[in-house]
């Protein structure tokens, strides 16, 4: 006969603290990792699997939960003795077995077929009376759907750009699988990719999870991003600055497009191309390209530019 539990928040492995989500969530996950299907020839996943079962049935629960975190896994005799009308006696474990008519784990059960989805624990101190109510067959439960798998990728802007592929392998317990990914153009870094039903297969008839793709787009020696919107230095000669001229602005696409600057242009100003930058995942258009003017000195210096800058430099003098 067992004489103990283990407790059920270290059993899923989350805080007390957990959400509900956080709960079921870690439990959908253990249950599919330790599934005796999964695990054919661990004769250790049965019982922790019906472990994991047993801490979810009672943490997944509100109330059962509330009850738990006040008296530990004696919650239940405790309400079958305040139920009772408070009989003489410690509640706890004194005077044989308590026989708790309220749990229905039917839907943990039956995926064990006769078999009962708790452990030898609850099944010396509550006397099977939840397996023994029940006796659905493991082909009456409901469908279970998968999990979701999360992966992750790096790409280049110029890939975020145009959009690209990325072949993913998985690891299943029926073997590798691989899975063809398409990341769209204007894909932003830290973005995930959904993959319909390329997750964990589902049971008994449930969809399959998810294929999440998280992507990682590296940084770029010439152009720097910002939402869409793209920003690059471009240099541009002092005369040009001064007078106004063109100057010849690299791009994502690989062709450079002619830029007018305006005269008395200041180093660092920023001159806007439109439409230039990343394509808008979400719906036509693309963001901007910014060209940051890095204004670039003649030098080195020509007895004429000389000549020019000391003129220069009277001319402010006098004006000063």
């Amino acid at each position: 006969m067992a004489t103990g539990v283990r407790d059920y928040y270290e059993v899923l492995g989350v805080p007390r603290t957990a959400s509900e989500k956080e709960i079921k969530s870690a439990f959908r996950k253990l249950a599919r990792q330790h599934h005796p299907d999964v695990n054919p020839n661990d004769p250790k996943a049965t019982e922790r699997f019906k472990e994991i079962n047993e801490a979810h049935e009672v943490l997944g629960d509100p109330e059962k939960r509330k009850k738990y975190d006040q008296f530990g896994a004696d919650w239940r005799q405790y309400e079958a003795w305040r139920e009772a009308g408070r009989p003489e006696g410690a509640p706890f474990g004194q005077g044989g077995r308590v026989q708790y008519q309220t749990v229905d784990p039917a839907d943990l059960e039956d995926l064990f077929g006769s078999d009962s989805p708790f452990s030898d624990f609850f099944q010396d101190v509550y006397g099977g009376q939840a397996g023994a109510r029940t006796g659905r067959r493991r082909s009456d439960v409901g469908p279970m759907s998968g999990e979701d798998v999360e992966a992750e990728t790096t790409i280049s802007l110029e890939e975020a750009y145009r959009g690209t592929t990325r072949t993913v392998e998985l690891q299943t317990p029926q073997g590798p699988r691989r899975v063809e990914v398409t990341i769209p153009a204007g894909i932003g870094d830290g973005a995930r990719v959904r993959v319909a039903g390329q997750g964990t297969p589902g049971y008994n008839g449930g969809r399959p999870g998810d294929l999440y793709i998280r992507v990682r787009v590296r940084p770029h020696p010439t152009f720097r991003r910002e939402g869409d919107d793209l920003y690059v230095r471009v240099p541009v000669p002092l005369d040009v600055a001064l007078l106004g001229g063109e100057v010849m602005v690299p791009t994502l696409k690989g062709t450079p497009v002619s830029l007018r600057v305006p005269p008395e242009t200041q180093n660092g100003r920023r001159l806007r191309l439109r439409g230039l930058g990343m394509p808008h995942m979400r719906g036509e258009g693309a963001g901007d390209l910014f060209a940051e003017v890095d204004v670039r000195l003649p030098v080195p210096l020509t007895p004429e530019v000389r000549a020019f800058a000391e003129k220069l430099r009277e001319s402010s003098a006098r004006g000063s």
